[in-house]
This record gives C-alpha cells, sequence and structure tokens, in this order.
C-alpha cells in the first residue's frame, strides 16, 4: 500500500456507489438537527444580548466573552475532535457532543449570573467542536455518488437556515417570551430539540471510525490548542480593545506555534500517529479547496455583522425589524441550496461554485449601490442585492465542502473534517477583524457599509479565482 493519500478516479469514484450499503433513513435528520443548534446559537446569541445586559447586569467585557467564549472554543477544539473520532468512532463522539451540548444549552438558559451564561457559552462551544467534524466525517462516510452530493446539499441548507433566520428566530422567541423565559428561551429550546435527537442517535447513525484506531499525539493537541487559542482570542478581542500590545504578540506567537505544529506532525506522520495526516496536503483539491474554504468563510460571517450593524446603526432597526430583513438573503438561499445537488450534477461543482461566487459578487455590489442612497431610500430597496446574495450562497456553501472532502480516503475523514471546520471557524475570526476595521474606520454607518460589501464583493471574486484552480472531478 502507498504511503502517500491516493485519490480515486472519476470511473471509480463512480463505481462506489454500487459497493457501499444506502445510509439509514433517519441519519441525516440526526447529523442535520445538530449543525441546525450549533449555527442557531453562533447567531441567536446576537439579538439575546440587550436583554442579557439588562437581567443580568453583564457589563461590555462579560458580554462580548458570551459571544466570543463559543467561538474561541468551538475553534480550539474541532482539529482534535476530529481526531477523536476517528478513534474512538464518530457516533460516539457525536452523541457525547450532542448530549454536553443539550446540557451546556440548559446551563446557558438557567444561567443566574453573566459568569454562568460565560461558563456555559465556553461550554457549549467546546461540545459543538466535538460534532462538527463528525457530521463531516460520516458524512463522508456513510454516502457515495449522488447520495453524498444530496447530503452535502441538505448540510449546506442547514447551516444557511441556522445562519440567516438565527436573528429572525431569536427575536420571535424574545419577542414570543414564552413563559416569561425572555432571552432564555433562545437556548432552552435546545433542551427537548437535543433529546429528541440523542434519543435517535444508537438507531440511525452507524458506528465508524479509522481501521488502525490512530494515536492522539498529545503534543500535536498541546500545539495546536495553544496555536489556535493564540490566533483567535486577539482576532475577538482585538477590534473592540483597538488591538494593545498583547494581541499583536499573540498573533506572532501564533504563526510560531502554528509553524511548530505543522514541522511536528509532518515528522510524525511517518510514525502513523499524527493529529492532522500531512498525507491530506499532498492532494491538489484538498489543499486548494482548503483555501477556498477560507475565502468564503473570511465574507460570510464578517458580512452577517456588517448588515446586522447598518439596519440596527444605520436605518435604527430592533433586532426583529432586521431579521425579517435577513429574510430576503434566506429566500434565495433555500431557493439555490434546495437544488444544489442537481445543479451540481449538471455543471460540476467547479461552474456550480463559479456561478455561486458571481452572483454573491453581484448582490454585494448591488447592496453597495443601495447603500448610497440609505437615507432617502427604504430599507428594503437592499432586498434585490440580499436575494440575490442568498442565491449565490446557496451555490458554494455545499459544493465548496464536497469539493475538499471528496478526494479524502475514508480513514482520514475525521482528520480532515476536522481541518475543514477549523478553517471555517478561523476564517470567520479573521474576516470580522480585517471587515471591522474597514467597517469602524469609515465613520458613517451608512459609508462603512457601502465599503465594507464592496471589499466582500471583491473577495468573493477571489473565491472564483480560487475555484479555477480546482482539479476537475466528475
Amino acid at each position: 500500500m502507498s504511503t502517500a493519500l491516493e485519490t480515486r478516479p472519476p470511473a471509480e469514484a463512480a463505481a462506489a456507489p454500487a459497493e457501499q450499503a444506502p445510509a439509514p433513513r433517519g441519519l441525516l435528520p440526526v447529523v442535520l438537527t445538530a449543525t441546525f443548534m450549533t449555527a442557531l446559537d453562533t447567531f441567536v446569541v446576537n439579538v439575546a444580548v440587550p436583554s442579557v445586559q439588562a437581567d443580568l447586569g453583564a457589563g461590555p467585557a462579560v458580554v462580548q466573552w458570551v459571544m466570543a467564549g463559543f467561538g474561541l472554543a468551538l475553534a480550539v477544539g474541532l482539529v482534535t475532535a476530529g481526531r477523536l473520532g476517528d478513534r474512538y468512532g464518530r457516533r460516539r463522539v457525536f452523541a457525547l457532543g450532542l448530549a454536553l451540548f443539550t446540557l451546556a444549552s440548559a446551563g446557558c438558559g438557567l444561567a443566574p449570573t453573566a459568569a454562568a451564561l460565560v461558563g456555559g457559552r465556553v461550554a457549549q462551544g467546546l461540545a459543538a467542536a466535538l460534532m462538527g467534524p463528525q457530521v463531516l466525517a460520516i458524512l463522508r462516510t456513510a454516502f457515495s455518488g449522488a447520495a453524498q452530493a444530496r447530503a452535502f446539499a441538505r448540510y449546506g441548507l442547514t447551516m444557511g437556515i441556522g445562519a440567516v433566520f438565527g436573528q429572525l428566530i431569536g427575536g420571535l422567541l424574545i419577542r414570543a417570551d414564552l413563559l416569561g423565559l425572555g432571552w432564555r428561551s433562545c437556548f432552552l429550546i435546545n433542551l427537548p430539540i437535543g433529546l429528541a435527537a440523542l434519543a435517535a442517535v444508537r438507531r440511525c447513525l452507524p458506528e465508524s471510525r479509522a481501521p488502525q484506531r490512530p494515536g492522539l499525539d498529545p503534543v500535536g493537541v498541546l500545539l495546536v490548542s495553544v496555536a489556535l487559542t493564540a490566533l483567535v482570542l486577539p482576532l475577538i478581542q482585538g477590534p473592540g480593545l483597538h488591538w494593545p500590545l498583547w494581541t499583536v504578540l499573540c498573533l506572532a506567537a501564533a504563526g510560531v506555534l502554528l509553524a511548530a505544529f505543522a514541522v511536528h506532525q509532518h515528522r510524525t506522520t511517518a510514525t502513523g500517529t499524527p493529529l492532522v495526516d500531512t498525507r491530506l496536503f499532498r492532494g491538489r483539491a484538498f489543499r486548494t479547496g482548503l483555501l477556498a474554504q477560507l475565502a468564503f468563510w473570511l465574507g460570510q460571517a464578517s458580512f452577517f455583522l456588517v448588515l446586522a450593524l447598518h439596519l440596527q446603526l444605520g436605518r435604527g432597526l430592533d433586532a426583529l425589524g432586521s431579521g425579517l430583513v435577513f429574510t430576503a438573503i434566506g429566500l434565495g438561499y433555500l431557493l439555490t441550496s434546495n437544488a444544489t445537488h442537481l445543479v451540481t450534477a449538471r455543471l460540476g461543482e467547479r461552474r456550480t461554485i463559479t456561478v455561486g461566487g458571481l452572483l454573491m459578487a453581484v448582490g454585494l455590489g448591488l447592496l453597495a449601490l443601495a447603500a448610497h442612497d440609505a437615507a432617502e431610500a427604504s430599507v428594503w430597496w437592499l432586498a434585490p442585492g440580499l436575494f440575490v446574495d442568498g442565491l449565490g450562497m446557496g451555490l458554494v456553501i455545499a459544493p465548496v465542502t464536497t469539493v475538499v472532502l471528496a478526494a479524502v480516503e475514508p480513514e482520514l475523514a475525521g482528520a480532515a473534517a476536522g481541518v475543514v471546520a477549523t478553517v471555517q471557524q478561523v476564517g470567520g475570526a479573521v474576516g470580522i477583524a480585517l471587515i471591522g476595521l474597514l467597517y469602524y474606520g469609515a465613520g458613517d454607518p451608512t459609508a462603512a457599509f457601502g465599503r465594507s460589501v464592496t471589499a466582500l464583493a471583491v473577495l468573493e471574486l477571489v473565491l472564483v479565482g480560487l475555484v479555477r484552480l480546482l482539479p476537475r472531478r466528475s
């Protein structure tokens, strides 16, 4: 057997589905429920912040950690969690993460103090890190061919619904004030959903793991955890603190630690016990696909941030009102993401992502034009640009993930999924930091929004350029 990672040629890939048993019927609903809860809780907290401040008397620094603690814990844990699934079983690690996420959601919803809420959010992030790579690895190993394309299309649809409609769902829950719970219902709603999904795990999810049960590489775990903390923490805290010296030092240390991690992984790959098998990066599809993932996710979280700021600060809308405007993106997203697997079957992944990236660039360009007339025009003049941007998003999310994982051997699926999920999270944090500098440097909220979406439109063109470097795949 060759020691290099080998990608299957198209003829073999096409033959694979006939040899693979069909996945259990309930598999997708279970894993996508976890995906939805994670995406929702990433964004729903944005609308809960004012109520949290009023109820718990939280200061700005603590409130920032309510939002940042989740993202930091999630980003740091993903690579290690992917390898845990390879070693101990993806269903087992997924079930553990789902149980912990449900428990942590209860802790957030019942938190008596702001500090307890921060602790619950960090626990939520760590639990989400356990689930995320297992979902991608399960979809990669349980499905093949056209079924795999459909599965990843549903995955992209679920992520988008949680992200796009998160603010609207949060606003509706707070406005409804179920049982007088207020903002707490944004977290407590996860309890019945999580428990129902957990009850179905053993029946609906087949167990899978790497055949040789890889080691955990404790040195690698330590290096990557400290490196990602040093990278993500200043990106989250730096913009609000105006980049004090410690944030710059952390970023410099992160570069050194990530280089040390890469060298260590290259050496340990020869022994068969790396945390991230460096054979993954020998494939052009994986390398270029990761860069495409990075370009895409650099723009997503930052776009949602500047749009929310523009609607609430520039247009004076409340959380529910801004959530309703977000539905324009959601409509476009639902329209294309439901049919992404059909479009990909006809055009191929490269062309589908290219069309999606171009549509997003056009939509963001329309938003930049609409921003110039913001003072006189209705906020709904933003709707055409948002709708077109949503159309493009729906064509990108699933294929840009599939193209990275499809060429990876099943025994490395967990490690690869951990890397992909980490790139998504780190890309989001870097994008928020960079676009945040651009946004806050403009002064006027309307001008800041126009400048930001123009930069994001250029970023989508970079994505289109990277996609052209991907190898062709049937």
